[in-house]
C-alpha cells in the first residue's frame, strides 16, 4: 500500500490489525522438514489459501526452497499454483467433480481419485483418448475420503487396469498423527504396507506433517506436511519457526474501576481497578470470539511491551481488550501481538477450544499482509 503525505484524502496507512509474513521462516521450515524426512520427497500443501499465509507467496517461497509436488483441496487453487510454479507437479486433493478430467487434464493438475465412481470415470476418460495423470486415495483408518480396502484390493489384483490408469501416486491419510501413541498409527501404517506392496513400482505416499516424526515406517516416497510448514503445532518433532505474526495497535486506554464489567454481556467482571487496552481487532478479522476472558473463563494472552497479558471480555467483531495495568508504557498506538514468536497460534487456539489451523486459515481479508523476504 502507497500514501501519499500531498493528498489530503489519503487513508491512515495503520489503523487495524496486520499480519507478517516471514517467507524466509516459511523456506526454513520446509528445508528442515526435508531434512527429516529420511529420503523421501517432501511436497507441501497449500490448501486453504496456504493456510492463511497466501498461497501465491507461499507456492514461489517453497518452489525457491526445492519444493517440485504440491497439494490444494480445489482446482481454483491448483491454477494458482500452476501459474506460479509452472513445473511443479500438483495434485487436488477434493478428487474429480463429474465431467472434470478434461478440464483437470489440460489445466496441468492431478486429481486424487477417492472413490471406483472418480476411478471408472477416468479410467473412461483416458481411455477415450484422455491424458493426464492422477494419483489414488485409499482409506486406511480415518473413514473420511478414499477407496476401501476391499475395493483397491480388488483394483491390483488386475494389473491390465492399473497399467491403464498409471497411477502417478498412491496414498492414505493419518487420523492421529499427531497423538504418536495412538494404536490407529501403527495400524494404518501397517494396512498402508500392505496396500503399497500391491502396486509395485508406484510411488506411495502416507505421511503428514506429524506423520514424519512417526519414524521411516510412515514417510514411504513422499511426505506432505502442512501445518508444519507454517510453524503450527504438530505432534513429535521439534517445534518449527512461526511464521505468520498477527499485531493490532491500542486504539484507546481507559481506567476501569475494579467491580465493574467489561464488554458485550458483561460477562466479565474486574476484580480491581484496571488499565484496560482496546485493539483494533475482532473476529471479523479471523481472531477467535472464544478467546476472550468471560463468563469465569480465562482468555487467551497477548503481548505487549515485553509482558504477557491477558484478554478480557468478550472478543466483538472490530475489537478486542486487554489488561495492561501492570504494563505503564502501553499507550494508544503501542503495537500488540496477538499471536506469534511471543504467543504461539497454538496456545491461542487451545484457549478458544480450537487448533491453530482453524486460526491460520481464518485470517480475515481486512487484515493488512506484510511479507518480508519477498513474495
Amino acid at each position: 500500500m502507497q500514501n501519499s503525505s500531498s493528498d489530503a484524502t489519503a487513508l491512515p496507512a495503520r489503523h487495524g490489525a496486520r499480519v507478517r509474513i516471514d517467507l524466509p521462516a516459511l523456506a526454513a521450515n520446509y528445508r528442515t522438514l526435508a531434512a527429516a524426512a529420511g529420503g523421501a520427497e517432501t511436497a507441501a500443501a497449500v490448501k486453504g489459501d496456504a493456510y492463511g499465509i497466501g498461497i501465491e507467496p507461499a507456492t514461489r517461497t517453497l518452489a525457491r526452497a526445492g519444493c517440485r509436488t504440491f497439494f490444494v483441496a480445489l482446482p481454483k487453487e491448483g491454477a494458482i499454483v500452476r501459474a506460479t510454479a509452472p513445473e511443479a507437479t500438483v495434485y487436488v486433493l477434493s478428487g474429480l467433480a463429474p465431467g472434470a478430467a478434461p478440464s483437470l487434464a489440460a489445466a496441468g493438475l492431478r486429481p486424487v481419485l477417492g472413490s471406483m465412481a472418480e476411478i471408472e470415470e477416468w479410467a473412461a476418460w483416458k481411455k477415450a483418448g484422455g491424458e493426464g495423470r492422477a494419483a489414488i486415495h485409499v482409506d486406511t483408518g480415518m473413514n473420511r475420503l478414499g477407496l476401501t480396502l476391499a475395493e483397491a484390493a480388488v483394483l491390483a489384483a488386475d494389473p491390465a487396469a492399473v497399467d491403464d490408469l498409471a497411477p502417478a501416486l498412491v496414498m492414505s491419510h493419518l487420523a492421529c498423527a499427531d497423538t504418536p501413541d495412538h494404536p490407529l498409527n501403527a495400524l494404518q501404517a501397517e494396512r498402508f504396507a500392505a496396500l503399497a506392496a500391491r502396486f509395485p513400482g508406484r510411488p506411495a505416499s502416507l505421511a503428514n506433517s506429524a506423520g514424519i516424526h512417526l519414524g521411516a515406517p510412515f514417510r514411504f516416497d513422499l511426505v506432505r506436511p502442512g501445518i508444519a510448514l507454517y510453524g503450527g503445532r504438530f505432534g513429535p518433532g521439534p517445534a518449527l519457526a512461526p511464521v505468520a505474526t498477527v499485531t493490532a495497535p491500542i486504539v484507546q486506554v481507559r481506567e476501569v474501576p475494579g467491580g465493574e464489567t467489561i464488554g458485550y454481556g458483561a460477562a466479565e467482571t474486574l476484580r480491581r481497578p484496571t488499565r484496560a487496552a482496546i485493539l483494533s481487532i475482532g473476529y471479523a478479522d479471523g481472531y477467535p470470539r472464544a478467546a476472550g476472558g468471560a463468563d469465569g473463563r480465562p482468555g487467551a494472552f497477548a503481548f505487549v511491551e515485553g509482558h504477557h497479558v491477558p484478554l478480557i471480555g468478550r472478543v466483538s467483531m472490530d475489537l478486542v481488550a486487554i489488561d495492561v495495568t501492570d504494563v505503564p508504557s502501553a499507550r494508544r498506538g503501542v503495537e500488540v501481538e496477538l499471536f506469534g514468536p511471543h504467543v504461539a497460534v497454538d496456545a491461542v487456539a487451545e484457549a478458544a477450544g480450537t487448533i491453530g489451523y482453524e486460526l491460520l486459515t481464518r485470517l480475515g481479508a481486512r487484515l493488512e499482509r506484510v511479507y518480508a523476504g519477498g513474495g
